[in-house]
């Protein structure tokens, strides 16, 4: 098979061994995490700093959007580093290995939701939650969406309604209006999603 392979449909396949550009990488990883039928593993050659934000955990410097959403879907290891001085001619950035073992079954999550609550947290993730939730472009398309939501469920909504008041609620009973996305494990962000989801608010 010869192409983009960001553009090809992959066939059944039990593994892939790959060095890729590196300017593909991050599409690269979730197109094979979310292809069907699953595969059984994956080793990739990556950007040493790329892939250290792989296998980041909370609390590291490197955690971040791209940390959180590969390891809800897969477990991921780093096997070795790759020197630049081993290619010729040697490029300027130092390199990895990883592995790559889908979940399967994988979490019972919607990806997109949860996409859209990490993005919005990790946006700034030294942030508190509360403080990263005041954005007024968040609350706008949370505001949207729930009044969808209401709609479609005939749910009547109170002319007093805050979308603000009715966030800040959230985070305080879920006990993360002071958390930092930084320190949030996938457990965290399971009952996060799940405490703005149980009050109909959605973030796709």
């Amino acid at each position: 098979m010869v192409g983009d392979v960001l553009k090809t449909d992959l066939p059944f396949f039990d593994a892939c061994v790959a060095n890729l550009p590196y300017q593909i990488s991050s599409p690269f990883v979730f197109k094979l995490l979310l292809h069907r039928p699953f595969f059984r593993c994956a080793i990739l050659m990556f950007q040493r700093e790329f892939a250290l934000r792989l296998v980041a955990k909370p609390g590291d410097k490197l955690y971040c959007r791209l940390s959180i959403n590969t390891q809800l879907l897969a477990r991921v290891d780093h096997l070795m580093k790759v020197g630049k001085n081993n290619f010729r001619p040697p490029p300027k950035v130092e390199s990895s290995v990883v592995r790559i073992e889908p979940k399967n079954p994988p979490p019972p999550i919607n990806f997109q939701e949860w996409d859209g609550l990490v993005r919005i947290t990790f946006v700034r993730k030294n942030k508190t939650l509360s403080a990263a939730f005041k954005s007024s472009a968040v609350q706008q398309l949370l505001e949207k969406n729930y009044r969808i939501h209401c709609s479609v469920h005939n749910t009547i909504i109170p002319e007093d309604f805050s979308i603000a008041d009715k966030i800040q609620q959230i985070l305080t009973s879920t006990g993360f209006s002071d958390t930092r996305a930084r320190s949030m494990d996938i457990d965290d962000f399971i009952r996060l999603l799940h405490g703005f989801n149980a009050e109909g608010i959605h973030f796709s």
